[in-house]
Order: structure tokens, then C-alpha cells, then sequence
């Protein structure tokens, strides 16, 4: 299981998360010598560089993973207009994270309702070497037709907790690993223990699991997500 947070390079996370006086161009490291993943939240507003990629590929171990979001404006031209020139341009750097890209995140904007042609060319552009992780808010895309289209892409669904929602979304295995965004502002013990005895069992039938917390003022989200593995093993053991 991999656990981290949406962005990494928050000055307000000192003295929580990060030691005081921390440069910004040690955070990254720090951060990953903690958590084994991060979502990364910039490239959702601009598409990252090489170089900048190299530079974070050289930060962090290899067992580190980065999940890229997609960035937005080529996100929504991939899924409107024209997926064979758009998916290109979202994934043709991402190689250069090599073994440590965990996935790209590609996000339907909650208004979008269902539309199946529009999923079918971006899952039919989209390369095989760039793990997808597909998150649609909107109520219309949870049916089986959605499903299934993602399990013939071997494309990962999101499974998005967010504020205001009465019943926590299902887990819906889809791909060759879950992902699970825990949106909330604030979550109680008892809420983060119910979310670690849910994936106990697709854990123990052998599929990872990514689990991405908010990023909030002071790096208490971080300290959840370094915490959330022990949570998991509490949570295997017998009674």
C-alpha cells in the first residue's frame, strides 16, 4: 500500500511535517523519506517540464511513485475534442519518472455527465505504458457500462470521499490497483479506521492500493497518510 497527499511544497506543513528553516528544495526529499507517494497537484495547472520531472525523479528513492494529474485544459480537450493529439500531449514526458510514475490522474469535471464515446477515445488513445487512474464525480458514470470500459483498459477508477457526502463511495476494483482520494477536511479516528478495514481485503487478495489524503494548512493530512499503513495492519488484526 502506498499512502500520501495531494502536493508536497507547503511552507505552512514547518514544524509539523517539515523541520523548521527547510528549504524548498529539500522538501520533496524530506517528504519522501516519510511517505511513499504523492499526487501531484501542480500539473493539474501547467504540464510539467523535463527537467522538471528529472529533477524529481532524482529526489526521491526508487520505490517512490508520483501520480501525475493531468493537466486540466488538455484533460478536457482530450475528452471533447480530440483524444489522439490531446493524450499525447498530457503523457508524452512521463516516461521520464521511469519506475518511479505511478499513474496519471484523469479528471472528469463534476458537472460532465456520462458520456461513453467521449471515455472510449480517450481509453482507446491513451498509452499502454502510463498507468490511468480515471476519476469521475459525476452519478451518471457509475454504472456498469463505465465499469467495464475501464476494466477492458485495465484503467484504474477513482474512488473519490468527498465533503458533505452522507455514505462513503464504494471501492470498485477496475484496474490492476485501487486509488482512493480522502477529500474531506477533517476525518475522525473512527472514520480512517473504517476506510483501512475496507481495503483489508483487496490488500489481502494481493492488489496495492494508493491512498492520497488532502492537502491542508499545516501538514496534519501528511502525518494521517504516514500514519495510515500501521492503521491497515491494526485493522488485519484478529479481533
Amino acid at each position: 500500500m502506498l499512502a500520501g497527499t495531494s502536493g508536497f511544497a507547503y511552507a505552512g506543513w514547518s514544524p509539523q511535517f517539515y523541520p523548521p528553516g527547510i528549504r524548498a528544495d529539500r522538501r520533496l526529499g524530506h517528504y519522501a523519506s516519510r511517505l511513499s507517494a504523492c499526487e501531484l497537484n501542480g500539473t493539474f495547472y501547467a504540464r510539467p517540464t523535463p527537467e522538471r520531472l528529472d529533477a524529481w525523479a532524482a529526489a526521491v528513492p526508487p520505490n517512490f511513485r508520483f501520480v501525475v494529474k493531468g493537466q486540466r485544459g488538455g484533460s478536457i480537450r482530450a475528452l471533447y475534442a480530440s483524444p489522439a493529439e490531446s493524450v499525447p500531449w498530457l503523457t508524452e514526458h512521463l516516461p521520464r519518472l521511469g519506475a518511479r510514475l505511478g499513474a496519471m490522474l484523469f479528471r472528469i469535471p463534476s458537472e460532465v455527465a456520462r458520456n461513453d464515446e467521449r471515455l472510449a477515445g480517450v481509453l482507446a488513445a491513451w498509452p499502454q505504458g502510463v498507468p490511468l487512474v480515471v476519476e469521475a464525480q459525476h452519478p451518471s458514470w457509475h454504472v456498469d457500462e463505465t465499469f467495464a470500459a475501464l476494466r477492458a483498459a485495465n484503467a484504474v477508477l477513482c474512488t473519490t470521499d468527498l465533503e458533505g457526502q452522507e455514505v462513503p463511495p464504494d471501492i470498485r476494483r477496475t484496474g490492476p490497483f485501487l486509488y482512493v482520494r480522502l477529500r474531506r477536511q477533517a476525518y475522525a479516528e473512527a472514520e480512517l479506521d473504517d476506510w483501512a478495514r475496507r481495503l483489508v481485503p483487496f490488500l489481502d487478495d494481493g492488489l496495492d492500493a494508493y491512498v492520497m489524503f488532502r492537502h491542508d494548512e499545516d501538514g496534519t493530512s501528511a502525518l494521517l497518510a504516514e500514519g495510515f499503513a500501521a492503521r491497515v495492519e491494526r485493522a488485519r488484526a484478529p479481533g
